[in-house]
């Protein structure tokens, strides 16, 4: 199992990258205004019922992977490093949107489903069950897929409640909150900023680990 240490290093990263609206967070946050707190707090089941398909892939596939090759789950960490450095460069980068969308009004079980298949489909949570959680997974501490499956639990446990959060500033602010040009690019430029000082987190966890 993973060590208290890298546990909480673990939980640090991730409450940084959950707190980055992604596109899970975007849907929550229009859901709330749209439709108020309840709706807010059925989206966020409903992501986080999604959440559930990428650990457990991610406890199949890391597994698959590391029984195949440890040099390709190197690779992989590897590459996830990278990965997270190139999506802070391209958020620091990028021009905001402008766009704004319109939301109908859905049922707290057609919430709960789009909540679903959003986090599902997700890139953000794809992104991170492949390039980050491995960094934190040590095959000398014993079996890998209880070890995803506990980094699995805090994720989904601090996504609820940071979600959660979102949900329920967004159905109280719902009459201030406007799309601007200005607010998407702080937006970007903080997302940047997490971003590369996650990729570097990767990259010492891994570097840590090869010396450890």
């Amino acid at each position: 199992m993973p060590t208290l240490p890298a546990l909480a290093l673990f939980a640090a990263a991730t409450l940084a990258l959950l707190v980055v609206p992604g596109p899970a967070v975007l849907y929550i946050v229009t859901r709330s205004v749209a439709q108020g707190r309840t709706a807010g707090l059925v989206s966020v089941l409903g992501v986080h019922a999604g959440s559930l398909v990428h650990i457990a892939a991610a406890a199949l596939g890391i597994t698959a992977l590391l029984a195949a090759s440890a040099t390709a789950f190197a690779v992989v960490k590897y590459l996830g490093a990278a990965y997270l450095v190139y999506l802070g460069v391209r958020k620091l980068l990028r021009r905001p949107e402008t766009e704004a969308a319109e939301v109908r009004v859905a049922s707290h079980s057609r919430l709960f489903g789009e909540g679903f298949v959003v986090n599902v489909l997700n890139p953000k949570t794809a992104m991170f069950f492949l390039a980050f959680l491995p960094q934190f997974i040590d095959p000398a501490r014993g079996p890998v897929a209880p070890q995803v499956l506990v980094l699995g639990a805090v994720w989904v446990a601090l996504g609820m409640a940071s979600d959660g959060t979102y949900a329920l500033l967004a159905s109280v602010l719902a009459g201030r909150l406007r799309s601007s040009a200005r607010a998407r690019r702080r937006l970007d430029r903080g997302s940047g900023v997490v971003y590369l000082g996650l990729g570097v987190v990767a990259a010492l966890a891994r570097e840590g680990a090869a010396k450890a």
